[in-house]
Parts: C-alpha cells; structure tokens; sequence
C-alpha cells in the first residue's frame, strides 16, 4: 500500500466519526473516500461536493427557500473545510478551500435557527472572528466560548453550539491564533491568556457584557490548552470545559499520526516537523493548573488515539476544582459517542453558568 493511499484510510479511519458528528453527511463521506486513491484527490474531491451542496443553496435561495439554502451551504462550507483541514498538497487550493468555507457558511448565518452573527475583535493589528448566537426567548443568558483545536474551525462548532443554546446559553465560537481564518497572519501559541481578555474587553465595549450573564469557556483538543491556560488569568471566566486535550502536546508527539504532525508544524509555521516537535513541548499546563481555581470540567476518551488518558487524568489532579468524566468508549474528542458527552457537557456548563 503506497503512503498516499495509507493517509486516506488514516484520515478516513481517524475523522470520520468527528466529521459525520459535525453535520457531514456520511453518504458523501463514504463517495469521496471511495472515489480518493491518492491523496493529492483528497481537496479537490471534497470540493467538488461542497461546489454541488454551493450550487443547491444558490438555487434555493434565487427561489426563496431559505432553510434549504442554509442547509444546503452548511453542507457546502464543512466539505470545503473538511477538504482542507489536514490537507497541504498544494498550497493555493488549500487555501481557496478555507476562504471558501468562510464565506459559504456567512451566507447561513441570518437563516440559522437560532441565528448567528459575525463578531470581529480587534487583535494585535487584524481580528479575532466569531460567530455569535443568542437562544431565543431568554432575556439574558449566560455565554460559553467555543475554541476549536488544531485543525477545526468556528463554522465547524454548529452542533457544539446547539447543545447549549437548547439549554438557554449563548455561544461564540471563535478562532485565535493560527486557527483557520486566523491560520494567515498568526501562528499557533500556548499563551492564550493574551487572546481570551481582548474577546471579553469587546464584549464589554460593544455594550454585550450587560446583554448576557456569566461566562464559560469550551475548548476542544488543544483548545482544552487554550481554555485553562486563559483561565488562570482571567477571573471573569466562571467555568472551563476542556474536552480531549494533552497535558503536554510534546509528550504526545511521537506518537501522533503524520496527518495531524504535519498539521501542527503547518499551523505553527515551523520549517519542518524538528521544528513543530520543539514547539510542541512549549503546548503544555506545567504551572498552570494550580490557578486554575474555576470549576473545570475534564471529558476524555479511553480510546483516545492522539492523546493518552494519563494526559488528562494529569490534568484533574492538578487542577484544585476538576471534574474528571471519562468515557472508556470514547475516542479523540469522543465523536463516537457524541450523543453521551454533548449532553454531560451542556448540562454541566449549564449548573456552573446558574
């Protein structure tokens, strides 16, 4: 078997179940992956799907049907990213796949149910983006930032974020340094405590702080990095969720598959994988947890393939308020068992945020 052929059974084996929990439909899942032989067809086969769900939103909305036009470019915006989320064989479509994805899913923003709005906050000379969707009928509810993980994106939270609107809380999913849209001007960095006062200092500014209650924070694989580390420096965050994360990415990185090293040493623009390995060891939570005081909820799966369960057992015992919930049938972020976790989560972010 060639190593083209092996990174699309890798990718297909290692993201699946995460893409079809996020809204990808598995019938187009299983096409591309039946119809990709090398992987240099990865981005241009999931582009090709997401240009006929494209096609199908423009033709719903040139009649009015709105829903279906949401619908249909959802589909269009995952696939794009989907095409491009571990995927550099060739730099440009990679990035008109990102850009794509960005600007499909703006079109399903107003037609959401509840609706969404872009945020941009102020950072460091360019933005942070963010999506921003409030429940319907709750005069003030409490908020919980999303952040996505090396390779996700805010227009891949939507499920996420439906779990705790159902439950009467905003969301934001946003994207900082070197995720997605952001993946052009920053570079990955550990230190989110630089990010996440910026966020609130323009919620603040933009009249919102008054609009909703308390703040929570959710963050997903290396977001769970982000959260804590955010955390321990800023006291109007009430609550963490971190959902698969390491304790310390260099740890892990031996034995990472080459999809997702490649990937960090993308995102992190280092100048070859010695380079990314070196960085890696800097994504970690040594004396950090201790000041973690906030209730922090820790979800991880025993199957997890990426990253150990003794990375968030670590975590737990170090924070002084964790919650460890564990799922011995859960892979990375527990997308096998999304119906298990989602539920736990929200409903725990939802006692915290009271």
């Amino acid at each position: 078997m060639t190593d083209a052929l092996n990174r699309v059974q890798m990718a297909a084996h290692h993201w699946q179940p995460r893409f079809v929990a996020n809204g990808i439909d598995v019938n187009d899942f299983e096409d591309v992956l039946g119809r990709t032989v090398e992987w240099k067809d990865w981005g241009p086969n999931w582009r090709a799907v997401g240009a006929a769900h494209e096609t199908r939103g423009s033709e719903a909305e040139r009649t009015g049907r709105t829903v279906s036009a949401a619908d249909a470019y959802q589909r269009a915006a995952w696939c794009y990213h989907l095409g491009k989320f571990l995927w550099f064989e060739d730099p440009d479509l990679h990035a008109e796949l990102r850009d794509r994805s960005v600007a499909v899913y703006a079109r399903t923003l107003a037609h959401l149910d509840p609706p969404a709005e872009r945020i941009e906050i102020p950072f460091e000379g360019h933005i942070i983006p963010g999506h921003l969707r409030r429940p319907r009928a709750v005069a003030r509810p409490p908020l919980v930032l999303i952040v996505p993980g090396l390779d996700s994106s805010k227009e891949e939270m939507f499920t996420t974020e439906n779990e705790f609107l159902r439950r009467g809380m905003a969301t934001l999913s946003i994207e900082g340094p070197g995720q997605s849209e952001n993946s052009v001007h920053f570079a990955i960095r550990p230190n989110w405590e630089t990010v996440i006062p910026p966020v609130l200092d323009h919620l603040t500014a933009l009249g919102l702080d008054t609009t909703f209650g308390l703040t929570g924070l959710m963050g997903i694989s290396m977001g769970a990095i982000y959260g804590p580390r955010a955390a321990a420096h800023e006291p109007r965050l009430t609550a963490v969720i971190g959902l698969a994360g390491p304790y310390n990415l260099g740890e892990c990185w031996d034995a990472l598959n080459p999809l997702t090293r490649a990937g960090y040493t993308f995102y992190t623009k280092s100048d070859g994988e010695k380079e990314a390995r070196q960085k890696a060891f800097t994504l970690n939570l040594e004396g950090v947890l201790d000041r973690v005081t906030q209730p922090l909820l820790v979800i991880h799966g025993a199957r997890d393939r990426l990253f150990p369960p003794e990375q968030a057992e670590r975590i737990a015992r170090e924070a002084p308020n964790a919650t460890l919930l564990m799922y011995p049938d859960g892979n990375h972020v527990c997308n096998n068992i999304a119906y298990k976790y989602r539920p736990a989560m929200a409903d725990w972010m939802s006692d915290q945020l009271r």
